[in-house]
């Protein structure tokens, strides 16, 4: 089976090129089942009825997310589409949503989603690993084939989190920081990691923020609201390669384009 993961929307205009160009992605690369980061999919925090519902109908297959998520106006969104849409796991109990989930394909397999989020520089919630470890060893008794999105700020503990799961997932996909590292690899012979799959967003931009607000910010140090930036869209993600027998992943790449060069590479193809 081949997994493609795309990595966190920021901005409308980032759903718009996902649907657009999902299905000949999909074809491109023979992709069985999508998952998607959607965080900053309404104007960089959280996502909408109508986006969830447009990503649902245009081919994605599940919806991860993050500290953004909790977006006061837009929070029951996550027990409307709860299952489809996660949050992660590692809040404390009470809060709406879900963490996991497990989905059957076509083929009969079974693809468990699991969302982490880290602490590290971020909210003081549960802790990651112990959920972790709690949660693979239920969903293990479903099926092997375990992709965990951990959406963390700090490199070293997503890289621990992918050393502490190596073995017994299917993949660690890092989330959060918007910059696409060059670290994918396989570990323990098992599992696919990435450290951050990147941003589906503004290329010209801070992190898919406007440039000019992101520098007023940081040297004001006062409170400046944060704009999507506009201009040309750029896709990041990752395609997994996965055996659903044993849930071993044997080979991860990035996915790294704007709709342009998308299309050039199919012309030349």
């Amino acid at each position: 089976m081949r997994i493609l993961f795309i990595a966190d929307l920021v901005g409308n205009d980032a759903v718009d090129l996902l649907i657009d160009l999902l299905p000949r992605i999909k074809l491109q690369h023979n992709i069985n089942f999508t998952i998607v980061n959607c965080e900053n999919a309404d104007k960089g925090k959280g996502v909408t009825h109508g986006q969830v519902t447009r990503l649902r109908n245009g081919g994605v297959d599940c919806l991860t997310s993050g500290n953004h998520i909790w977006d006061p106006r837009k929070r029951d969104v996550l027990t409307k589409h709860a299952g489809f849409l996660l949050r992660p796991m590692n809040y404390p109990e009470g809060n709406v949503g879900l963490g996991s989930s497990v989905f059957r394909h076509e083929s009969g397999a079974r693809i468990a989603v699991l969302n982490l989020q880290g602490r590290s520089f971020m909210q003081t919630i549960d802790c990651p690993f112990r959920m972790a470890d709690k949660a693979v060893r239920k969903l293990r008794s479903e099926t092997p084939n375990i992709i965990v999105d951990f959406h963390a700020e700090a490199t070293a503990e997503k890289l621990a989190l992918g050393a502490h799961l190596a073995g017994r997932v299917s993949a660690v996909l890092g989330t959060h920081t918007h910059v696409q590292t060059a670290d994918e690899r396989i570990l323990a012979g098992h599992t696919a990691y990435i450290t951050d799959a990147g941003m589906t967003g503004p290329e010209d931009s801070i992190i898919g923020m406007d440039t000019k607000r992101a520098i007023e910010r940081f040297i004001m140090q006062s409170h400046v609201f944060y704009t999507v930036a506009k201009g040309t869209v750029r896709l990041n993600g990752v395609v997994i390669d996965l055996d659903t027998d044993s849930g071993k992943a044997s080979s991860i790449y990035r996915l790294n384009f704007t709709k342009a060069e998308f299309n050039d590479a199919s012309a030349n193809n």
